[in-house]
């Protein structure tokens, strides 16, 4: 496994060699319109770096770290994070379809206003995440930590939810019409909306 690292500097096209990433650390550096399609990340480290008009589809990161990155006109149709840390990156005019995201910590990260119809969240801590205003019609968020997530202006249509943290959602500031939850979540909802559940 490499251990090189790459510090305050931009890479561009013609310094990226279209290369898979294995264990390798980037710390403030700047990534522009380069073309990561396919691209296999084991163990990658980012640190408070910046993508722009990158295209990360259908590429596939495995415990890879992108922490306090930013994101903007990123590509990530057919995306795969497995056991990635994201913690406090920020995410701004990118693209998601069907986004695969299977476990890991995202928590702080700031995906408001986003676009994530049909992705996959599963058994991932998006702990006071911001998800205000974002577009999850026919997601999964399965078995998420969405403890103090920022939620409002969601639109969760037809989304599956079950066995996620739901204790801090406000169901009257979201669209929960057609969604998905255990029995367990919807006495959250019910109370949340001030009404009683009796036998």
């Amino acid at each position: 496994m490499t251990t090189r690292v790459t510090a305050d500097t931009t890479i561009g096209p013609d310094e990226w060699d279209d290369r898979d990433l294995d264990g390798e650390t980037f710390r403030r550096v700047r990534f522009v319109d380069l073309d990561m399609m396919e691209m296999a990340d084991d163990g990658t480290t980012f640190e408070e770096c910046t993508f722009s008009n990158v295209r990360f589809n259908v590429s596939v990161h495995a415990d890879a770290a992108f922490v306090a990155c930013t994101f903007g006109s990123c590509s990530f149709f057919d995306a795969a994070f497995n056991g990635c840390k994201l913690t406090g990156s920020t995410f701004s005019g990118c693209t998601y379809g069907l986004l695969k995201v299977d476990g890991g910590d995202w928590s702080f990260t700031s995906l408001a206003g986003a676009d994530l119809r049909g992705s996959t969240f599963d058994g991932v801590r998006l702990r006071e995440a911001d998800l205000s205003g974002a577009d999850l019609t026919g997601a999964t968020l399965r078995r998420c930590d969405l403890g103090g997530a920022a939620l409002r202006r969601a639109d969760l249509t037809s989304c599956d939810l079950r066995g996620s943290d739901l204790s801090t959602l406000d169901p009257s500031a979201v669209t929960l019409r057609d969604a998905t939850v255990d029995p367990h979540q919807a006495t959250i909802i019910v109370t949340s909306l001030g009404l009683q559940v009796l036998p």
